[in-house]
């Protein structure tokens, strides 16, 4: 299993997945971040925490623990 965590500055990649439960997922959806959307990495702090992502034209920058709960897929092109 990909996850946000592990896609690297620059990629973009499609949600395929979202892990967790209740309020947290919630809050991940609320940001915009649900099944088949693409998200672009943008920047990632020195210590990995946060990461820095562009979803549906607009900057959000994410904790690594909820970057860990988005299941990913590499876009193809």
């Amino acid at each position: 299993m990909r996850t946000l965590r592990d896609v690297r500055i620059g990629e973009t990649a499609t949600v395929v997945k979202l892990h967790g439960e209740g309020a947290v997922k919630r809050r991940i959806m609320d940001m915009g971040i649900t099944k088949g959307t693409d998200v672009f990495v943008r920047k990632v702090a020195p210590l990995g925490d946060p990461v820095e992502v562009t979803v549906r034209n607009y900057e959000l920058s994410l904790r690594k623990a909820d970057a860990e709960m988005i299941e990913v897929q590499e876009v193809q092109g």
